[in-house]
């Protein structure tokens, strides 16, 4: 097994990180606003001249104090630098200002997270997800995604889509290499797979299974693509282990899913999902497992997205170590017919079999 993390920081540079932990709410929250008010687009724009803080404050009609306090926070926090009273934007504050996975993460940990980790350690204690009442009172996000804020809802989807866009297209010769004519798109979500699936292949018919409000907004979608006639949806409640899915079918997806539930509900899960397949019918688990990214920032987003899951999501599931995924599949009596490692920005596909 592969060892992670290391303790060969010198003294000094150790406290240097406990003081960035120490102050990490304040950090974040001083770069998303410079972001926001649009002082980084200023000092971007400035390339390599750079800018006078009387520029800026002019420009955005802000005071004077408050855009020296961001930008000093800035400096700690290496999104901006000062050179002879005028500041330039690092290589972290273009990545803060220009990369579209850290502007998901970023607005998903602010938008969806940031108000309801106070009651992380409540989260930890009970085993439920008790940030989640910031929002009302509901048992999993999954029941409140249809009722959320509108900007929450669109922080959600935008992390959850950014990951998921990116690997579709590359799963779609995997998957359609075997010919399935029957699919199940299992906790399904907005349909955004099924009609890419059903656009590559004119001849698979597809079921999403998800709970109501999931697939209201699912039908509305596959309707507005005319896909209507070739993907249906099955409502149901999946942490319910007495509600089978659909029987006699050849292929069943699950992407980004098995993440959001506990070992023992996913046992159940991969349980029905055997017995709904054919004898030899494949399930395909495209998930993201922290133990094998080739980045470390990938290890670390995904292993603090683990707490969102504790906090706001369920209170019980998270990113999982590949060794735990494949050991619940095996137990499930599949056989690992393909291990898939580095698509999209950090997936992996594993092709279960059904003997």
């Amino acid at each position: 097994m592969r060892n992670f993390g290391s303790d060969k920081l010198s003294a000094i540079n150790a406290k240097y990180e406990a003081q960035k932990i120490a102050f990490g709410p304040i950090a974040f929250q001083a770069v998303r606003v410079m972001r926001n008010l649009g002082i980084l687009q200023m000092v971007e724009n400035s390339r390599k001249a750079g800018i006078l803080v009387d520029d800026i404050v002019n420009e955005l009609k802000l005071s004077h104090y408050g855009v020296q306090v961001l930008l000093d926070a800035g400096i700690s926090c290496n999104v901006v630098y000062q050179k002879d009273n005028r500041f330039y934007l690092t290589k972290t504050g273009y990545f803060i200002l220009n990369d579209p996975l850290t502007e998901a993460n970023m607005d998903f940990v602010h938008d969806v997270n940031y108000l309801g980790f106070y009651e992380l350690e409540e989260s930890i204690k009970n085993g439920k997800p008790e940030g989640l009442k910031v929002f009302g009172s509901w048992k999993t996000v999954y029941e409140a995604l249809a009722s959320l804020p509108p900007k929450v809802q669109d922080s959600w989807f935008k992390f959850d889509h950014y990951y998921s866009d990116l690997v579709f297209p590359l799963v779609m010769p995997l998957i359609f290499a075997d010919k399935p004519k029957r699919l199940l798109d299992i906790g399904g979500n907005t349909g955004k797979f099924s009609m890419k699936a059903a656009r590559y292949n004119a001849d698979v018919h597809i079921t999403i299974l998800d709970l109501p409000g999931q697939l209201e907004v699912a039908y509305k979608n596959i309707a507005e693509a005319g896909l209507s006639a070739r993907i249906d949806g099955f409502p149901i409640n999946l942490l319910n282990p007495q509600n089978a899915y659909p029987p006699q079918v050849d292929a069943i997806w699950m992407s980004q899913f098995l993440d959001c539930f506990s070992e023992e509900e996913i046992s159940h899960l991969l349980s029905r999902a055997f017995t709904a397949l054919i004898p030899g019918g494949i399930l395909y688990i495209n998930e993201t497992y922290w133990d094998r990214q080739k980045y470390v920032a990938s290890t670390y987003s995904l292993n603090m997205t683990s707490l969102y899951f504790t906090a706001i999501a369920n209170g019980n599931s998270r990113m999982y170590h590949s060794d735990d995924m494949i050991r619940l599949v095996k137990n499930a009596g599949f056989e690992i017919a393909e291990d898939i490692d580095g698509l999209g920005v950090s997936h992996t596909l594993l092709k279960c079999r059904k003997n």
